[in-house]
């Protein structure tokens, strides 16, 4: 089997990558929905995987795999993986999890960090209310993710939060000393969240980036009586090109609440020191930034192996995504906590993407399915009308 084409197109305005070959087995892989941006980069590879049988997913990943960077530029090379194992599960009349070793979870946990509902301010009452909806939603999640601070509009509507100016562009542009009335109200606002959420949700924190070191550590150690599940990004996170592990590891060495960071890593070489210094408690790849799947799941053995959790981040990979974090987490090892829970945005990718359960989460679970290669699939009739121009051939 050979590579015929690799092809890109934005959908509902996710990048879509698309493999064909001359066996007549296609594979899809898919980026998160803010990445419009990717198509070139996604393209870019194309002349160095045709040809090349897609089954060997190693090898031919070894030809892309080091020109791709820290999020958002691994994104494409990631995809590309997804793929690839798409078809190779196809081919074989396998599930993806048996080719990445099988699983040793039926059904795998998520947690919510892409249903989201309007903030009215940022009140700790409006914390509350706003965690209570989540709490109520038919998904039943176990664990619920909410921004706060860098993480979330306190910067902006909350005067004098820190010292230093605001600054708007880009994604999360601020850090800076947090005054002692913005440490106060993030204290408040869990508060508040917590006395919804009782002992029956647990609640982790996304927080940064921008945190300064003596700021992570005030944080942490004021959420100790809250049992929080973690605090994510607080130093480094979103769009951060590098690691800083040792400013984790003076984070994580004071404090007993777990520290979470990973979403932007590219590549297992960029998690060796944070994982050997046990920087963190817990790291969070997404398999669409990381390399793809298999680079996550060496990530995942190898932070067991130092006792480090997992908890994949996911909340904007779409439905293609989804299901690519069904098949890796069924075979990650018991230091997987779950993953973030992707949606479709609009809703009509529902209606275009054919072989998700439904519901698709149950009591904060998803069964794990066992269709051939990502299990599901895009109705390409249905899907050609939300093509935008220049992509009219993407599915021929």
């Amino acid at each position: 089997m050979k590579i015929t084409d690799l092809k890109c197109a934005i959908i509902g305005d996710y990048p879509v990558v698309r493999i064909t070959t001359d066996a007549g087995i296609d594979g899809y892989g898919q980026a998160e929905s803010p990445k419009a941006y990717l198509k070139p980069h996604v393209l870019f590879y194309r002349d160095l995987i045709l040809g090349e049988d897609p089954t060997n997913v190693e090898r031919v990943m070894l030809k892309i795999r080091r020109m791709g960077a820290f999020k958002p530029w691994g994104s494409a090379v990631s995809a590309i993986e997804v793929a690839l194992w798409d078809i190779a599960g196809k081919a074989s009349g396998l599930p993806i999890y048996k080719l990445l070793g099988g699983k040793i979870r039926d059904k795998v946990r998520v947690y919510n960090g892409a249903i989201r509902f309007p903030m009215r301010d940022q009140s700790p009452q409006a914390y509350a209310e706003n965690i209570a909806q989540m709490k109520e939603r038919p998904e039943n999640f176990s664990i619920i993710k909410q921004g706060i601070a860098f993480h979330s509009q306190m910067v902006n509507d909350l005067p004098n939060f820190f010292y230093s100016d605001v600054y708007t562009g880009g994604r999360y542009p601020n850090k800076g000393l947090i005054t002692e009335r913005g440490m106060k109200h993030m204290i408040a606002c869990v508060e508040a969240m917590k006395a919804v959420l009782g002992d029956e949700v647990g609640l982790a924190l996304d927080c940064g980036p921008g945190f300064t070191v003596p700021d992570a550590v005030r944080l942490a150690v004021a959420m100790e009586p809250y049992n929080l599940m973690w605090l994510e990004d607080m130093i480094t996170g979103d769009y951060t090109p590098y690691v800083a592990a040792d400013l984790y590891r003076e984070v994580t060495s004071k404090t007993t609440t777990p520290i979470h960071t990973g979403e932007q890593i590219y590549l297992r070489q960029n998690f060796v020191e944070l994982i050997e210094k046990k920087a963190v408690n817990i790291i969070g790849p997404d398999p669409l930034d990381i390399g793809g799947l298999a680079e996550l799941k060496w990530v995942a053995e190898y932070a067991d192996l130092h006792g480090i959790l997992m908890a994949p981040h996911g909340t904007a990979d779409g439905l293609l995504g989804l299901a690519a974090l069904v098949q890796v987490s069924a075979t990650l090892p018991q230091n997987y906590v779950a993953f973030e829970y992707p949606i479709g945005r609009p809703d009509w990718w529902y209606d275009i993407i054919e072989g998700l359960p439904d519901p698709i989460v149950k009591d904060s679970h998803i069964d794990v399915w066992d269709k051939p290669g990502l299990g599901v699939t895009i109705n390409a009739k249905a899907a050609k009308k939300y093509l935008t121009a220049g992509d009219e051939d993407f599915f021929d």
